[in-house]
């Protein structure tokens, strides 16, 4: 049966988080929460600071994820069987919800390489979620992530209940609604909602014939969406980005045409401060961050052994090495050259990243020998945190960027980011002017090596102006991005749009 929401104004709603991956959520919510952890990108890390800061709003938020009990450290063996005995009886009951299933029990890894294996995975998770925790909970709203929720919008269409669908990556996969059946989803009951790959005729033509999209369905059949930037959504609402399927493009358009979209910038977790930092050797604030950074650098320099100069310029590159995405290729092209434009200026390069062009750069400072210039590191996250505090400017020349987190980190710890003009980028970073003293960084808007030599080029200008201007930028920069990249103005953003959602009368239009 149709269920209609009850929130009425004045009211805190009940909204159910739904969302494969979590990092942490607050004790409040229940004894077991610091052991429910499941990541494997920036999903978790959006999901749990959501959750947390609008339970901090006194908003009635109850989270659902899989239950995976090894990565949850819960194994289920005959010797340690008490151990889950105790587990479960402290299992919280109202606030956060796990789905039940097999197929989650004893995974280490929220996805698996094969398609197949998520795609059951996914079944698996949002039966649970209509079938058992939607008529527990009875929220007044629900909020879902991802292709791995995409079939979660139709059945809240179907009851009724407002939804909102976030997109944070665009990746999607096919099946049939006898697959979907085949799981224990009653699909005959909201199979009008979903999105199809061709036209579909009645049901039992459709059934086994026409492929369902996940994520298409999301959007199509939510109340709302967004994506997490505004400029990302202009994006591929536009088709600036050859990478987005049409169809999925169509849909989000439709969606932004309607009024029904919109974009919500991510926010760094808290713990990125580098007055609490645990990673960094040297804390601080903005009332004097130089004399920190270069105590910093000092020591990220002798921990790497590089030239040990606390008043070289230092470049950090903070993400995955991806040409698809990130855009190694274009400092690769000019990395020698920079460096000696700048060799009497010290000049220096950290990386702390995986990715295909990491070898790239191994063989550059290899064959240039510029081991005491250049450090090219695996990812460690305290390691990461270090160059932060240390360096002086972040580089992150991606190609496209639906938000991006660490250009807004390095603002928090005084390293200004060089980037591209796009999506999330464009949103957080602007062009630094000492003479108004505006902006936060470097950006460059025609995507090529040269365009990225160009900002670089720029930073080191700023980098030659006297101290007391630059450590007056920075230290302007640090607090007003800290005002700015924070979980309680996206958790803001979050609540304008639920109370939006369930002041306007919910008019069906299939």
């Amino acid at each position: 049966m149709a269920r209609a929401s009850q929130w009425v104004p004045g009211k805190s709603p009940r909204v159910l988080v739904v969302t494969p991956e979590i990092t942490y959520l607050p004790e409040g919510m229940g004894n077991m929460a610091n052991r429910l952890k499941a990541k494997a990108g920036g999903l978790a890390d959006v999901s749990s600071s959501l959750v947390a800061a609008l339970f901090e709003l006194g908003v009635d938020v109850h989270v659902t994820l899989p239950h995976y009990r090894r990565m949850f450290n819960v194994y289920v063996d005959a010797f340690i069987s008490e151990e889950l005995r105790v587990y479960k009886s402290k299992l919280p009951d109202q606030r956060i919800h796990l789905a039940e299933d097999r197929i989650f029990y004893y995974r280490s890894e929220v996805y698996s390489p094969g398609s197949d294996e998520n795609q059951r995975i996914a079944l698996a998770f949002q039966r649970e979620v209509f079938n058992n925790i939607v008529p527990r909970v009875r929220p007044d709203l629900i909020h879902c992530n991802d292709w791995m929720t995409g079939l979660a919008p139709a059945e809240a269409r179907r009851m009724n209940i407002p939804c909102l669908f976030t997109i944070h990556n665009i990746h999607t996969c096919d099946m049939t609604l006898e697959t979907i059946e085949g799981s224990g989803i009653d699909a005959a009951e909201f199979w009008l909602y979903l999105y199809y790959k061709s036209l579909p005729g009645n049901y039992e033509q459709t059934r086994s014939s026409v492929p369902v999209d996940l994520l298409a369905s999301g959007i199509f059949a939510s109340h709302y969406i967004n994506t997490v930037s505004p400029a990302f959504l202009d994006e591929v609402a536009e088709g600036r980005h050859d990478f987005v399927p049409a169809h999925i493009r169509q849909e989000i358009a439709n969606k932004r045409n309607a009024g029904c979209a919109t974009g919500i910038l991510n926010a760094p977790d808290p713990s990125y401060n580098p007055v609490t930092d645990e990673h960094i050797p040297v804390r601080y604030d903005a009332t004097d961050p130089l004399s920190a950074k270069r105590e910093n650098k000092l020591l990220l320099q002798r921990r790497l052994g590089l030239l040990p100069d606390p008043d070289a310029p230092l470049f950090f590159w903070p993400s995955r090495l991806d040409p698809v995405q990130k855009g190694p290729q274009l400092l690769a092209h000019i990395l020698y050259d920079t460096l000696s434009s700048y060799w009497q200026d010290r000049l220096q390069v950290v990386f702390v990243a995986n990715g295909a062009f990491q070898k790239s750069f191994r063989d550059i400072v290899r064959f240039h020998g510029l081991y005491d210039r250049v450090a090219v590191c695996d990812f460690d996250e305290g390691l990461s945190r270090h160059a932060y505090a240390a360096s002086d400017f972040l580089l992150m020349p991606s190609l496209f960027e639906p938000c991006g987190l660490p250009q807004m980190i390095s603002c928090l710890y005084g390293s200004l980011p060089i980037v591209n003009n796009t999506g999330g980028l464009r949103d957080t970073v602007s062009d630094l002017r000492v003479e108004s003293g505006q902006g936060n960084g470097f950006v460059f808007t025609v995507y090529d090596s040269a365009g990225l030599r160009w900002a670089m080029d720029e930073a080191m200008r700023f980098f030659r102006l006297p101290e007391s201007v630059r450590a007056y930028q920075i230290a302007r920069i640090m607090r007003e991005s800290l005002a700015t990249f924070n979980h309680a103005v996206t958790a803001q953003r979050y609540f304008d749009i639920y109370e939006k959602m369930l002041q306007r009368p919910l008019v069906n239009p299939f």
